[in-house]
């Protein structure tokens, strides 16, 4: 008998996040993912009377094909790729991680390749720019050991993140967007972090459970050349089978002019992938209240309560500041006191701090005001 979170999880994909519609076409990307979830998606989308699709994919086939890769055979991954997604109305990705360091040991070469000519043709370009898409992780042992919980414990953990309220969620979050889009300076303050740039002009995203499960964030984009001052960032991150922590930026007129991490050669490497990777091309608050310490997992990590994260790479065109690049790494900073606290301002009015909004009409997204039975 299939485990009740499995449909209700599957039920919030379908219905709620990609709305799918009698007549519509969805294509089911399954990377690591047991086939009984598969099959209860494909299942509910023709109930719709949807035209469900799949590719099914393994990170460790994945690793083999990139690790002596060539442009051509990419080419040809991608156009057929291309081919689907064109097709489609709506995307669903749910990946699997067995090995969160599978692909750790593809040569950096074979990696900017595969997100420059598959990732940003198929998902940049295609996806994300024109279907009702959503992205999510599955539940494995090896994200539990990220997460520091038991399996049990973590399965309980995600099935109630990624199955929360969002409608309600969406609800609090309306002052937030109306806030952020009359906003023209930010400044954020944390320890090793002194930062302002401009929003002004670039429109606001609410992430409401329609494009991320789990999801819980309101993003925007710095005008790009328009940042000045340090960052120090205080959650680890994986980026290409990489790991990084305490990741620190310098910033002169919108550009990283210094980066360091414990793994600075990488870092760097990544930074210098093209002209537009040293620009940030977003900048996002976050505000899950059931999500609280960092998993080295972005879907998770980027939605903390009483986090931000701002993003070195390619800016989303529904939050456009100008800046392109085959690389987007969200990158995040907690402002909550257990990690040193921090201010965020608007216009030089403090909106938030030490993790907690303070005006009014922000409250309702405060952790206590967001979660089930609240």
């Amino acid at each position: 008998m299939i485990d009740a979170r499995i449909t209700r999880l599957a039920e919030t994909l379908i219905h709620y996040s990609c709305d799918l519609q009698p007549g519509e076409k969805i294509l089911i990307e399954a990377i690591d993912v047991p086939h009984e979830f598969t099959c209860e998606l494909i299942r509910l989308a023709h109930a719709v009377g949807g035209h469900p699709n799949v590719f099914l994919k393994s990170k460790q086939i994945m690793r083999r094909l990139l690790l002596e890769a060539t442009e051509p055979q990419l080419e040809a991954m991608a156009e057929t790729e291309e081919t689907m997604m064109e097709q489609m109305d709506a995307y669903i990705g749910v990946r699997g991680s067995p090995n969160v360091s599978e692909l750790s040991d593809v040569p950096a070469e074979a990696m900017n390749a595969f997100e420059r000519l598959i990732w940003k043709r198929v998902h940049s370009d295609i996806r994300v720019a024109k279907t009702k898409w959503v992205v999510l992780r599955w539940p494995t042992p090896s994200m539990a050991q990220l997460a520091g919980k038991p399996t049990e414990a973590f399965e309980d953990f995600y099935f109630d993140v990624c199955t929360m309220d969002y409608e309600r969620m969406s609800r609090a979050m309306q002052p937030l967007i109306k806030l952020v889009e009359a906003t023209e300076r930010v400044r954020i303050v944390s320890p090793g972090t002194d930062l302002e740039f401009s929003i002004e002009g670039i429109d606001v995203q609410p992430c409401d459970g329609k494009r991320n499960i789990p999801d819980g964030e309101v993003y925007t984009a710095p005008v790009r050349d328009s940042i000045r001052g340090t960052i120090q960032y205080n959650t680890p991150t994986l980026y290409q089978g990489h790991s990084h922590h305490d990741v620190f930026f310098r910033f002169e007129n919108g550009k990283i002019v210094e980066a360091s991490s414990n793994n600075t050669e990488h870092l760097n490497t990544v930074l210098d992938s093209d002209e537009g990777a040293r620009y940030i091309g977003e900048f996002a608050i976050g505000f899950n209240p059931y999500i609280r310490e960092p998993m080295r997992d972005i879907l998770f990590d980027e939605k903390i309560a009483g986090s931000i994260h701002l993003t070195p790479g390619n800016a989303y065109d529904v939050a456009f500041n100008g800046n392109r690049s085959q690389i987007h790494w969200d990158l995040v900073l907690i402002q909550r006191p257990e990690y040193g606290g921090g201010e965020l301002w608007f216009d030089d009015v403090l909106v938030r701090k030490d993790g907690m909004f303070v005006r009014p009409e922000l409250e309702g997204l405060n952790p206590e005001n967001l979660m089930n039975g609240a």
